[in-house]
């Protein structure tokens, strides 16, 4: 559905984006990541046709991404959704629909799907400059399903919206995955953990990891391990810092068993070999007497993943911000 070859955006002396490559298939829900200053809202403007390019090659469906055919194929809803505060909903939509060649006769029922699926029918007829944040950033996904796409390119749609209002959107996005692709650009990594198939992350306008959120989240080393030890607390502790593999040690009683100690310990940072690392750490346990009822490998989340990737490129004070206008 998406194909990125070789993209790059200059502005001025300023580089956006930086040699991009990276696909999405048709069908797919994928998460677009990356700090701020990464260059996602110009790579997600570039895909929508509303920003030219640098160098590179973009199709849409097969098109290139600055025909009419390509532009068709998308339903594109920005950061900051510009919506016309005096209309009512359902005018605004129908608008919309006219202004995307929506034929007469599936103007309306087109706008009513629309506005089911974004869950904004019970304020059809209310005017959008009274609605809640909320309720307007689901009258921009309307505006973008209204003419039927293919493809949907929705970037944080979610930004500024209070705990609810989050839930209540990502649960429409959730949904839309099953009728639309979606490229999705977020900062919140649960919506991606939730409702994505794949991850693409970027930084400093170039690809850094692109896969299933199984094959991100196999990018980085296990966090350290988790002991249910049966014996004295004092003892694992000494016995686990001893071992020279684990940083922070904490112990808590079994919620379950007064005589039981979970242990939790990270791995030292640059250890070499993890699973070499935890047989000595089980046979240094039982060495001393304690018995250990299990052993868990603490796995990373997509959250810490998504760190250790982009860490080392934090955007300075220059280049935090993406310019928001061409320099041609």
């Amino acid at each position: 559905m998406i194909s990125v070859r070789n993209l790059v955006k200059h502005y001025g002396s300023h580089v956006a984006v930086d040699d991009l490559s990276f696909e999405v298939e048709k069908g797919s829900v994928v998460g677009f990541l990356g700090p701020n200053g990464a260059g996602k809202s110009t790579t997600l403007r570039i895909l929508s046709g509303f920003l030219g390019r640098t160098a590179g090659e973009v199709t849409i469906d097969g098109h290139q991404v600055d025909t009419y055919d390509a532009k068709r194929a998308t339903g594109y809803m920005p950061e900051a959704v510009p919506l016309y505060p005096e209309m009512r909903v359902v005018e605004y939509l129908r608008f919309r629909a006219e202004l995307k060649e929506v034929p007469r006769k599936d103007r309306r029922p087109f706008v009513d799907l629309a506005m089911e699926r974004a869950r904004v029918t019970d304020v059809a007829t209310r005017t959008i400059g009274d609605l809640s944040k909320g309720y307007r950033q689901r009258v921009g996904l309307a505006d973008a399903l209204v003419a039927k796409p293919p493809l949907l390119i929705l970037d944080e749609p979610t930004a500024g919206l209070d705990p609810n209002q989050m839930r209540e959107v990502r649960d429409v996005i959730k949904g839309l995955g099953k009728e639309h692709t979606v490229l999705l650009s977020t900062h919140i990594l649960s919506e991606v953990e939730a409702s994505c198939d794949e991850v693409v992350v970027i930084n400093k306008g170039k690809l850094v990891a692109r896969g299933t959120k199984e094959e991100i989240q196999k990018k980085r080393r296990s966090a350290g391990l988790s002991f249910v030890v049966r014996g004295d607390k004092a003892t694992c502790v000494r016995v686990l810092t001893q071992s020279g593999s684990f940083g922070k040690i904490t112990t808590t009683p079994d919620a379950q068993d007064p005589a039981l100690l979970n242990a939790e310990a990270r791995w030292k940072k640059g250890l070499a070999e993890p699973g070499l690392a935890t047989e000595a750490a089980v046979a240094a346990l039982l060495g001393a007497g304690l018995f250990v009822r299990s052993v868990t490998v603490e796995k990373s989340t997509l959250e810490d993943v998504f760190a250790e990737l982009t860490r080392a490129a934090v955007p300075t004070s220059a280049d935090a911000v993406e310019p928001e206008q061409e320099d041609e």
